[in-house]
């Protein structure tokens, strides 16, 4: 008597590789990649090599602290804070030290560097982009609003445009380069969501000169700013409570932890970092009641370490912005060509109409 057996589940399919980024290699191979099981999250190795640049690197964050780098002082507190949460409601099996935490760590200590460098390139940005004209139009009418409305209608339209400034992160191959990086981590914990380019998400400068142009208040925007990165590094705590009633309202791990899922439909789907409304109405907000995010990552090749990391989304610009320049071009001569084509057939038309009419 023969047993019948069932065919293996199927495995969903890795998102298409993006354009600038070579494609991943298969999973299995001697160097692809492949997710890692929520049952078998490795322990980092422990090496003479990693014990000395683990000793260096603790020795010199914490000399830091001395010339006024108050990033370590910060990842001590959030440590003790999210520990305790990660160990007690823990969601996935990651051990205290796992694969890459020294990339993360290495992020987080830099922070004040990287944040000097995104501030240079978002000034030079926001100041050509010449997006404060516009709010210089529009100043008067803010500024005569009531002072809660200037409040609600800053917080509302600062989320709403960090949401489009995120989605365009994903869909706008120039701007996926950098934001990868924040999507290459394998493992969601207290300290991940560190992990950024200082590059990533510069394309909202313009929207925040536009909005300090309008009248509306510097403190509320950094504020803002502020709250949007310490609820973002909550979001990617390893923590199993899903807190359902919370899902329409603010973002939540599960909320986020399923906009760091691997496969296509769940990649592609809550960008909101703040008020998740914005997903609701343009369709993105994805919470499936029944199912849980297993896996993270990027298909997409990407190396390790901070340094490799933050040259990686570099190599190759130059050739991109050509293609893309090649293609704007071809655009721009087709939608000529069309638009040639319809009046063409509108004079063949009229021809038409008026030898009718004498007929």
């Amino acid at each position: 008597m023969h047993t019948a057996t069932l065919p293996p589940p199927a495995n969903p399919a890795p998102p298409q590789p993006v354009r600038g980024f070579p494609p991943a290699p298969r999973a299995g191979s001697s160097t692809g990649w492949a997710p890692p099981e929520a049952s078998q999250r490795r322990r980092a190795p422990r090496t003479r090599r990693t014990v000395a640049l683990v000793t260096l690197g603790t020795i010199a964050a914490g000399a830091s602290t001395f010339v006024g780098n108050e990033a370590v002082l910060a990842i001590a507190f959030l440590f003790v804070i999210s520990w305790p949460l990660e160990r007690l409601f823990r969601r996935h099996p990651v051990p205290v030290r796992r694969l890459a935490l020294r990339t993360d760590l290495a992020y987080a200590v830099s922070q004040p560097a990287l944040q000097v460098a995104a501030l240079v390139a978002g000034l030079v940005i926001g100041g050509l982009s010449l997006a404060w004209l516009p709010g210089l139009l529009v100043r008067p009418l803010v500024t005569s609003l009531p002072g809660w409305l200037q409040v609600v209608s800053g917080v509302l339209l600062f989320d709403l445009i960090v949401y489009w400034a995120h989605r365009w992160g994903h869909t706008v191959p120039l701007f996926w380069r950098f934001h990868a990086v924040h999507h290459s981590t394998k493992h969601l914990d207290w300290i991940s969501g560190f992990r950024a380019h200082p590059f990533d998400g510069i394309m909202i400068a313009p929207a925040i000169f536009f909005l300090i142009a309008a009248g509306f208040d510097n403190t509320l925007t950094g504020v803002l700013a502020l709250v949007q990165f310490l609820v973002g590094l909550g979001a990617h705590l390893n923590v199993r409570f899903k807190l359902r009633p919370l899902w329409p309202v603010v973002m939540t791990p599960e909320f986020h932890h399923w906009h760091h899922e691997l496969s296509p439909a769940a990649h592609h789907s809550n960008y909101s970092t703040l008020l998740p409304v914005w997903d609701i109405v343009f369709r993105t907000y994805r919470m499936p009641r029944h199912e849980r995010p297993q896996h993270y990552g990027i298909s997409q090749h990407m190396p390790d370490g901070i340094a490799r990391q933050l040259v990686h989304p570099l190599k190759g610009l130059r050739s991109d912005w050509h293609r893309w320049r090649a293609d704007r071009h071809r655009r721009v001569a087709l939608k000529a060509t069309l638009r040639r084509m319809r009046r063409g057939d509108q004079a063949d038309l009229a021809t038409r109409a008026d030898h009718v009419h004498r007929v």
